[in-house]
């Protein structure tokens, strides 16, 4: 005969079996997802969020928590790589930037990094009408991009202000240009990259990531590259390496030959 403690287990053992069985099904699940792809072609531009210096040189104010996963992707090689190939193959390239003014830090809530942000005085500029005190501040592009971005050529929208590009101009650009499909790219992965790419797919585009072209904070007991990466498995139309982006643009410059 079983004993009280022994029928007290049993239940705990069988949901344990059954969590197990589950969490099994739900990665045989996610290994299954489509892969829906996206052609690349005449309406296809590349989107980078935030290639500024606060978050992709040791001296940004966030190097310390996003420093070792920039690192690990190479992802500064790597997106110059990506927006170098745009310029090659007369892509259209959109640069989303994140800038906060004087009057932004008066908000009177916000979310935890979005305080974070403010509190470090990340993207401080003094006024959005002026450079002054712009030029290698954390706001301003990291050097290596700039004669990719400063060429007359590139797009650079207003601010994204929280995350995401529906505070800026980012989505009437891309329509104006007759754009449809976006290959995005930038900092930080979980956050601005990822609030991109769900705005976008809203707005009826076609989007890929390029995921060793981004980076995020790693902190103790959080990994926000790993957290974007999963969200982007399930999201966007194709997960892209810098060199896999690369060799898809030179097909655009093919096909229009």
């Amino acid at each position: 005969m079983k004993t009280r403690k022994q029928r007290i287990r049993n239940p705990l053992a069988v949901l344990a079996a059954a969590t197990l069985v589950s969490a099994v099904s739900a990665s045989e699940a996610a290994a299954q997802l489509p892969d829906p792809g996206m052609t690349v072609d005449g309406s296809t531009a590349v989107v980078v969020t935030d290639p500024q210096i606060d978050f992709l040189s040791p001296k940004g104010v966030t190097w310390e928590v996003v420093g070792k996963s920039v690192e690990k992707n190479n992802t500064v090689a790597n997106l110059g790589r990506l927006m170098a190939a745009a310029k090659q193959h007369n892509v259209p390239l959109f640069v989303s930037p994140h800038y906060y003014y004087p009057h932004d830090h008066k908000w009177r809530f916000g979310g935890a990094v979005e305080v974070l942000m403010h509190k470090i005085k990340m993207f401080d500029r003094k006024n959005p009408l002026s450079l002054r005190g712009f030029k290698n501040s954390g706001a301003d592009w990291l050097p290596r991009y700039k004669n990719l971005i400063n060429d007359g050529k590139t797009v650079v929208t207003s601010p994204h202000k929280v995350y995401g590009p529906d505070s800026n101009d980012l989505v009437l650009q891309l329509r104006k240009r007759g754009i449809n499909k976006v290959i995005l790219a930038g900092m930080s992965a979980n956050l601005c990259v990822e609030s991109h790419l769900r705005e976008l797919l809203e707005q009826g585009f076609e989007v890929v990531v390029v995921t060793d072209a981004t980076a995020a904070a790693q902190v103790p007991g959080f990994d926000g590259y790993k957290a974007a990466i999963t969200n982007f498995r399930f999201i966007a139309n194709d997960l892209w390496t810098a060199a896999e982006a690369v060799e898809k643009l030179a097909e655009v410059r093919t096909a229009r030959r």
